[in-house]
């Protein structure tokens, strides 16, 4: 609808969009603002005096004062048909090597110095090519583009526990003029996953190239067809807080990204391939090996051009790059739920549940969680954090919220013949020698679990030392059991002499019969 009244943010973007050379028509299909209404706007930006940098340093008041003031009139142009007579002999010159349009817009300057700005001149070019339908060839330059798509055959992650299989997308993310990657496997190809990626991709490159160019994603593209589409409020502000601009293919159009498009085909071949043969329990694992193969991917010599990727970048690209902004872009959802009996909370959109303190059960929380953490409170009161967890119908509990009973539960939950032996070892050889006769006492070894757990104890209750010395000394009899060793060390035989244990025997002498005596 033409005339209808814009937001500030659209403003905003209409300021920065044209402050990074985009045509009204450009901008007009991504914001979904008439075309009336965006040069009514664009109007009133130019007859401020201020260029759209400046403007766009504004405050949100003042910018308002200086474009929605009525005291603007439009005005005809008189250097419009000086400049259009010109542009039959630019569309030759564009055709020499090495001839741009900033050349010939400069040239024109030095002939009128009082003409159209850069960002002008090229919106009348641009216009006049079109109506003549004049075509040109357009060479990659280096930070002008990142092309980004989801690659179609997705990588794979297995529960250790489970053995579960759970399939994951796969983003690829590629400057074109370096062919320099980004690749990171999501947990789903949802719009916080998306943009998330995007972010830690931008921190990648240490920069922030002046466009981003994907297929007609449903993540952020409200309105899709073949000549218009619209951007959500969330991408526009994503787009803002790193002053970059996103645009979309023509739906089905893969050839518009060819070099995105070519790059799944090489991760196909240098990484899906190279992983084929190799497990994986947890994103982190499988991206961190992603980025091992990525860094062997960009030190690999280009097949038709001298150097590498990694040299391109470093040396051509990273220095066109726009600077990355002092923040991080978060995006965090909330949600309210009860802790349940099971001192729980449940977060729906994963399915997953989080333990609270068990103190807090049955009270109302406030869930507030983004892509990385999920963090629980009560009023203003934190009462718990956790990493976020995407396994659905799963339990992220932490011990110290368990209750006692629960904990020693849990213990046992643990308990076998190796915890045992490994806890002996840590103490000393001759209490090795007493955990392994112990768990060898009974029929089934599980029998024995409850004697090593007490064994176990008072080691902690006495100390490793003593507890050394009277296995030591329990070992010279003919059978050990807990009982022997919680009596000597009770009675403190372990802490006597090797002289004074003798006391308490009865000495050798002539009267003492042997077996011969009985024959």
């Amino acid at each position: 609808m033409a005339n209808k009244t814009i937001s500030m943010t659209q403003l905003k973007r209409i300021i920065q969009l044209k402050s990074e050379g985009l045509s009204k028509l450009s901008i007009s299909q991504k914001l979904g603002i008439h075309r009336k209404t965006l040069n009514d706007y664009l109007f009133k930006l130019e007859s401020t005096g201020k260029s759209y940098g400046e403007l766009l340093k504004q405050s949100e008041s003042d910018l308002a004062e200086l474009v929605f003031s009525t005291n603007n009139t439009r005005t005809a142009d008189s250097r419009l048909n000086a400049l259009e007579s010109r542009f039959s002999y630019y569309i030759k010159e564009l055709t020499r090597p090495g001839v741009t349009r900033q050349i010939l817009w400069k040239e024109y300057k030095i002939s009128q110095p009082d003409g159209y700005g850069y960002t002008q001149f090229c919106e009348h070019f641009a216009r006049y090519n079109k109506r003549n339908k004049a075509t040109m060839h357009f060479d990659h330059h280096p930070g002008i583009y990142l092309q980004v798509d989801f690659a179609g055959k997705p990588l794979f992650i297995t529960d250790p526990q489970t053995g579960e299989i759970t399939s994951c997308p796969v983003l690829v993310c590629v400057l074109p003029y370096s062919n320099y990657p980004y690749i990171e496997v999501l947990p789903s190809a949802g719009q916080e996953h998306l943009f998330g990626s995007l972010s830690r991709c931008l921190e990648y490159f240490g920069g922030v190239p002046r466009n981003i160019l994907s297929d007609n994603m449903k993540q952020y593209i409200r309105k899709n067809n073949k000549y218009e589409y619209k951007f959500s409020e969330l991408v526009n502000q994503w787009a803002l807080h790193y002053n970059t601009n996103l645009e979309a293919t023509r739906p089905r159009k893969p050839k518009d990204k060819p070099t995105a498009e070519n790059n799944v085909r090489i991760s196909y071949l240098r990484i899906y391939a190279r992983l084929r043969n190799e497990v994986f329990s947890n994103l982190f694992e499988l991206n961190q090996r992603i980025m091992e193969l990525v860094k062997q991917h960009i030190r690999m010599p280009f097949q038709k051009m001298e150097g590498t990727r990694l040299e391109r970048f470093v040396n051509e690209e990273k220095p066109s790059l726009k600077p990355l902004p002092p923040e991080h872009f978060v995006v965090k959802h909330i949600t309210w739920g009860k802790v349940h009996m099971n001192y729980h909370v449940f977060l729906g959109e994963d399915n997953h549940r989080y333990s609270v303190p068990y103190q807090y059960i049955g009270q109302s929380t406030t869930i507030i969680y983004d892509e990385q953490d999920v963090e629980i409170f009560i009023d203003f009161n934190r009462i718990a954090i956790h990493k976020r967890d995407y396994r659905s119908g799963k339990y992220t509990t932490l011990d110290e919220h368990m209750p006692e009973k629960h904990l020693k539960y849990k213990e046992t939950l643990g308990w076998n013949a190796d915890y045992f032996l490994s806890v002996a070892k840590q103490i000393g050889e001759s209490s090795e020698k007493v955990f392994r006769e112990v768990l060898a006492s009974k029929e089934f070894v599980e029998q024995t679990y409850l004697s090593c757990k007490g064994l176990k104890r008072l080691s902690e209750i006495y100390g490793p030392l003593r507890f050394e010395k009277a296995c030591t000394r329990a070992l010279k009899g003919s059978r050990v059991n807990y009982g022997m060793i919680k009596n000597i060390l009770e009675k403190n035989l372990d802490q006597l002499q090797e002289n004074q244990r003798y006391l308490f025997t009865i000495p050798e002498h002539e009267n003492i019969r042997g077996k011969k005596s009985y024959e």
